[in-house]
């Protein structure tokens, strides 16, 4: 349980950080997941940065109708912001199912999303939120859509010498809830729901659902989605577009669950998921 040696830096500014990831170092924000996978060996950075000292990255602001979430702000910080439970409830929501205490406290949700765990749950709710991440260089800034962010298992987009900078979430009005089995140990999802969605005149004119836990990496429910929109959103109608949560995917199987009681798992949070969102949009 001891890491292979490394160079260490703390920079304190966000081009000085850059400039060390562009010549190879890794960044180390919460270390949540970082600092385990190297003390298992199965991370070996020669170099890492770190980046708790970097203001610039830590931040929940409003801007031009959306939330800017910097990449260095805590899962406690989100959980506990008014700002985001009162414009982004979901994401508050699901910040407060993470881990521990310790945990929440240390973690960010730059480096939970960068680390890409398929059972992590910030993953269901950027989807269930279509949010945007902005990844910088020390040579470019590009926002990529975060459909497009999640590869596979531990892979991402994020190109040599980036990173994220910040979260852009959607000032969302409409009815959410994140539902999730949970493993003791670690509190990771075995499977976790994050559903949204919006009525007008008694049908749902907007459903969203992420999904995490289940696959390789977390997804949206487009199958459920599309069965739900136009609908009142009754049990029976909530069922049947819930038994389509699983279709055209492979669910995981390990020492937690069988891929057909994970699959059922699944197919029964997004029930309540769902039922929980509908009550809440009213």
């Amino acid at each position: 349980m001891i890491p292979e040696a490394f160079d260490y830096s703390a920079p304190k500014t966000l081009d000085e950080a850059l400039g060390l990831i562009a010549s190879g170092a890794k960044p180390l924000a919460g270390g949540m997941s970082l600092i385990p996978m190297m003390k298992l060996r199965l991370a070996l950075p020669d170099h890492l940065v770190d980046l708790g000292r970097v203001k610039d990255l830590s931040y929940i602001r409003e801007q031009a109708g959306s939330l800017h979430i910097g990449a260095a702000t805590t899962h406690h910080e989100v959980e506990s912001s008014a700002l985001v439970r009162s414009k982004c409830p979901l994401l508050a929501e699901t910040a407060s199912h993470i881990g521990d205490v310790q945990v929440r406290n240390r973690g960010t949700i730059g480096g939970s999303v960068a680390h890409a765990d398929p059972s992590a749950d910030y993953p269901a709710a950027l989807q269930a939120l279509e949010a945007k991440l902005v990844l910088k260089s020390a040579k470019s800034e590009r926002t990529v859509a975060i459909d497009d962010f999640f590869v596979d298992t531990f892979t991402t987009s994020i190109e040599p010498g980036e990173m994220i900078r910040e979260v852009i979430l959607p000032v969302d009005p409409a009815g959410s809830s994140y539902q999730k089995v949970a493993l003791k140990a670690s509190g990771f999802a075995v499977v976790g729901i994050a559903a949204r969605v919006r009525l007008a005149g008694g049908t749902i004119v907007m459903a969203r659902i992420g999904v995490t836990g289940l696959s390789n990496r977390a997804y949206r429910a487009t199958h459920t989605e599309r069965a739900l929109e136009g609908r009142t959103g009754n049990p029976a109608e909530i069922q049947a577009a819930a038994a389509l949560l699983t279709k055209d995917i492979e669910a995981n199987a390990d020492i937690h669950a069988s891929a057909e009681y994970r699959a059922h798992l699944a197919r029964v949070y997004a029930e309540r998921a769902l039922a929980t969102a509908l009550a809440r949009a009213v």
